[in-house]
């Protein structure tokens, strides 16, 4: 039998993770993601390779966007099978792909009126990559599996999830290729999360696999002491409130966001930071967060215990909750320092960009960077020091405070990649190293080559591979 991976997405870059796997009778995406970083985003517009409809199954590893966020567009051009994925992550999914397609939606005509006025025509088209109507058209197609429950995609396919540890309903993939005596096993590590962290269980470990296929977003680096989290943070919001500014947090909605609250609760009922109002202004994350709470099995036992002493950082006095656009205009009216935990978390779209053009230029200010910026994006920009930047059509000067905390990284470091890797009692046939920029996961090859003598590569942008 031949197996047959085709490299789609997150090749020598970090967004777009999408993989194609197939086998003589059976095709299996695992991931839809979008891309985020700017020179890509021409991607995102190209027809899918294969005919949607051939494809008879998506295995979802977790619901971020660049993971899952090509899915509407997919189903649009044909695709009908199902999408396998944790209960988790089907919740949180559909909340991020209804997000998605407003803001597909609401950039496309904002882009449509600036260029009328401008008298130009922008560089991509002027219309939603997917519609409202397209998100809610994929819906009907998730199947929700737990983990280390095996799920039958066909004949000769089926496929093992365990707990990545990355975000609320994360998985690594197992998926497992039998021909009669026959077998081969694939692991897509999707991203995986880091040991001790707050709200989550640690990843599993497989000790067995013939091909993996691992990210490596961090793979040239070792995370910020996650102990100084809460000492950085506090210096943070002490410094700037005693300037008088705003604490601007652009957060991913999904588990950076929870993991922020977290933090900043330990240090109000620690009383190492003033009790300032913060305000979550961000009605996807909202409602990510009752996820959260409705999945309280995927909870490590820290967490659990702060749950049941009524401890929860998803509901501290002074949290705020913003759900409408006026809410959100009226933050800006507030004298004194707030703290403002908002999306996107790489800037490049929501209520973030109201909120730097408010911030951005004033001393005062703190703008507040919790994850990974992609090349291309505005917080990259932002964060490389750029010394203005165009935010809604329009140049602002930057002057405010930039910092940067890598600790709260939901993705496993360099050490932390081989821990999980040196699970494996049997050296695989080989390591496919991708989800990271270029020379990163190309670092990443050589160390884990060096480390552990095992065969691996980094596959470029639509490389296909024959898996023996």
């Amino acid at each position: 039998m031949q197996i047959k991976i085709s490299f789609s997405g997150a090749a020598q870059n970090v967004t777009g993770s999408r993989y194609l796997l197939e086998t003589n009778n059976t095709r299996i995406l695992v991931d839809c993601g979008l891309y985020q970083e700017r020179k890509f985003l021409s991607r995102n517009w190209e027809p899918f390779r294969i005919p949607p409809q051939t494809i008879d199954a998506i295995l979802l590893t977790h619901a971020h966007l660049d993971h899952c966020g090509l899915l509407p567009k997919l189903v649009r051009e044909g695709f009908r099978g199902k999408v396998y994925c944790t209960p988790a992550t089907s919740e949180i999914a559909q909340i991020i792909l209804l997000d998605s397609a407003h803001l597909q939606e609401e950039d496309a005509e904002f882009k449509k009126k600036r260029h009328e006025r401008e008298g130009r025509r922008g560089r991509y088209p002027e219309i939603p990559l997917y519609t409202i109507e397209d998100a809610k058209a994929s819906f009907p197609l998730f199947s929700a599996v737990n983990y280390g429950c095996p799920v039958r995609i066909s004949n000769d396919v089926e496929a093992i999830f365990y707990d990545a540890g990355h975000v609320l309903g994360s998985a690594m993939i197992n998926v497992i290729v039998n021909k009669e005596e026959e077998k081969r096993t694939i692991i897509f590590s999707g991203d995986v999360g880091q040991w001790d962290r707050p709200i989550l269980q640690d990843p599993n470990v497989i000790s067995k696999a013939d091909y993996i296929v691992v990210e490596s977003t961090y793979g040239d680096r070792i995370h910020d002491n996650p102990a100084d989290i809460n000492h950085n943070l506090a210096e943070i919001v002490n410094s700037t409130h005693q300037a008088g500014g705003n604490i601007v947090i652009p957060s991913f909605a999904l588990q950076r966001t929870q993991e922020v609250l977290y933090y900043l609760n330990d240090l109000l009922i620690e009383d190492r930071i003033p009790h300032l109002m913060v305000f979550l202004d961000s009605p996807m994350a909202i409602r990510i967060t009752e996820v959260f709470k409705r999945h309280s099995e995927l909870f490590d036992r820290e967490m659990i215990e702060r749950v049941h002493h009524r401890k929860s950082p998803f509901d501290f006095p002074g949290l705020k909750m913003v759900q409408t656009v006026d809410e959100s205009k009226s933050i800006n009216h507030i004298v004194g320092t707030v703290m403002i935990i908002t999306g996107s978390g790489m800037c490049t779209g929501g209520r973030i960009k109201h909120h730097l053009v408010n911030n951005i230029s004033r001393r005062e200010s703190t703008v507040l960077l919790v994850g990974y910026q992609a090349i291309g994006t505005l917080g990259r920009r932002i964060v490389d020091g750029a010394k203005r930047v165009r935010i809604l059509g329009q140049y602002y000067p930057v002057r405010a405070r930039i910092a940067q905390m890598h600790g709260f990284s939901a993705h496993a470091d360099k050490d932390q990649l081989i821990k999980w890797l040196s699970g494996l009692t049997v050296a695989p046939e080989h390591v496919f190293v991708t989800h990271g920029e270029a020379e990163t996961s190309s670092r990443f090859a050589e160390y884990l080559q060096e480390k552990t003598g095992w065969r691996a590569s980094v596959p470029s942008y639509r490389e296909e591979v024959i898996l023996k």
